[in-house]
């Protein structure tokens, strides 16, 4: 598909699947990640990459304001945000974007809409967690959607989304697609998607729908939460 990819160098004892969580880039700004204390090397191993970029167009987050880039959805003008409230970011784990965080985003990119989901979350329950926001929801295409209800603390997000959207436009998965984390495939372009092998239902539909499917299998990389969308980090929007 002429896609330039990238390797990030190899770091000793380091887990460097999910290269989405350390950076991200919205319109033509790379922003930088504070991560958890286990991962905040990770950034190490792109940083060749990094070197290579315009200084001025590469923003470090503060301290206070946490984001990872698997929360972050820049959408046809809007900007979706999955996060933790104060109650919820300092008990779990897994909560990994703040208020902090969606305001440093809404500061930094004033002309985009701003939209933010606070998400459910369990450090015991895969089930009962998403973990990102794009571990229950994702925009495909140029008007469609994949969700899952239960990943919004909210029932009135979800119904925002499904409006949003169209109801005819929304693939809604279940609890146990949620799992296997179906709505973490990746878009090279508007019209093909990468996904696993084995969304046997969830790929079905999506030709369907007119998609190009390109299946691989990468099923043991969902149960570290988090699948195809989460292992890219795309440098380049158009």
């Amino acid at each position: 598909y002429g896609v330039k990819v990238l390797r990030p160098k190899r770091l000793p004892a380091y887990n460097q699947i999910y290269s989405r969580d350390i950076g991200f880039v919205i319109d033509d700004l790379f922003i930088r990640s504070h991560m958890l204390a286990p991962r905040e090397h990770e950034i190490e191993g792109i940083e060749n990459i990094m070197d290579q970029m315009d200084p001025a167009k590469v923003v470090e987050t503060t301290m206070q304001a946490r984001v990872e880039g698997g929360d972050i959805m820049p959408w046809d003008g809007m900007l979706f945000i999955g996060y933790s409230k104060k109650h919820d970011f300092d008990k779990y784990i897994v909560s990994r974007t703040n208020e902090a965080g969606v305001e440093f985003l809404a500061d930094l990119f004033p002309n985009k809409t701003v939209k933010s989901f606070e998400l459910v979350k369990s450090d015991i329950d895969p089930l009962e967690n998403a973990l990102h926001l794009d571990c229950c929801f994702q925009p495909i295409g140029k008007d469609q959607a994949i969700i899952y209800r239960g990943g919004f603390k909210s029932p009135e997000d979800y119904h925002f989304l499904k409006e949003y959207f169209g109801e005819s436009n929304v693939i809604d998965i279940t609890q146990e697609e949620m799992y296997n984390m179906n709505s973490n495939i990746f878009s090279i372009n508007p019209t093909t998607i990468v996904s696993e092998k084995k969304f046997i239902r969830l790929n079905t539909e999506l030709r369907e729908r007119g998609f190009v499917v390109e299946e691989i299998d990468f099923s043991e990389a969902a149960k570290m939460e988090g699948l195809l969308r989460c292992s890219t980090l795309p440098l380049h929007r158009e």
